[in-house]
């Protein structure tokens, strides 16, 4: 990798990772007033925010990873891939964790855990209600709701660093998967200099 196109990489890989983090946060919050303020159906609280916080921001990720290789030239190896995307996804990871876990969620919303909770164990118990359930099975499904939802109220610092950690390995991970797709290496007819025609 010569250095004029790893510093290439690296400055479209952050920008474009900013911008997909920004696109990330809307979704996330948007995901959260969708379950609490716009739908009830235990179903349309289940696949809805499924769409929203993982295929949407997916095929976003697959776009930004098509134009960040264009943006390059069109040709990248492997490792120049696996380098570009990481940067790309990390920084996404980032900007969400600022904009969502500490400024949303601690200033503008803090009560986003309670208000979810609300939601689903309301979608939950009706669903339940009319489906016969008997009242043992409903208080047990709503305990265990319960016990989901403290589990991420006021996360130990410990705990913090290990979601911290396993985030940073994820994101590697997917960096990995992706970059075995899209990496394009140049064919020998094209010198350095020239982009890829197809793009």
């Amino acid at each position: 990798m010569t250095e004029t196109t790893d510093q290439q990489i690296r400055k479209q890989a952050l920008t474009k990772g900013l911008l997909l983090g920004i696109i990330m946060s809307v979704l996330s919050i948007f995901s959260f007033y969708y379950i609490t303020s716009m739908v009830t159906s235990l179903l349309l609280i289940t696949v809805g925010p499924f769409i929203i916080s993982a295929v949407l921001p997916l095929v976003v990720a697959i776009l930004f990873s098509f134009d960040l290789r264009k943006a390059i030239g069109g040709f990248w190896n492997f490792k120049q891939a696996v380098t570009g995307i990481f940067i790309m996804f990390f920084a996404a990871y980032l900007i969400q964790y600022l904009l969502v876990s500490l400024l949303f969620a601690k200033v503008i919303e803090p009560q986003m855990v309670e208000k979810t909770k609300t939601a689903m164990t309301t979608a939950v118990s009706g669903m339940l209600e009319k489906s016969n359930a008997s009242q043992n099975d409903i208080d047990a499904k709503m305990e265990d709701i319960q016990k989901q939802f403290d589990a991420q109220k006021d996360p130990t610092v410990a705990k913090q660093f290990q979601s911290f950690a396993i985030s940073i390995l994820f994101v590697f991970v997917v960096a990995l998967i992706f970059a075995a797709f899209f990496k394009k290496e140049r064919p020998l007819y094209l010198t350095a200099d020239e982009p890829d025609p197809t793009v």
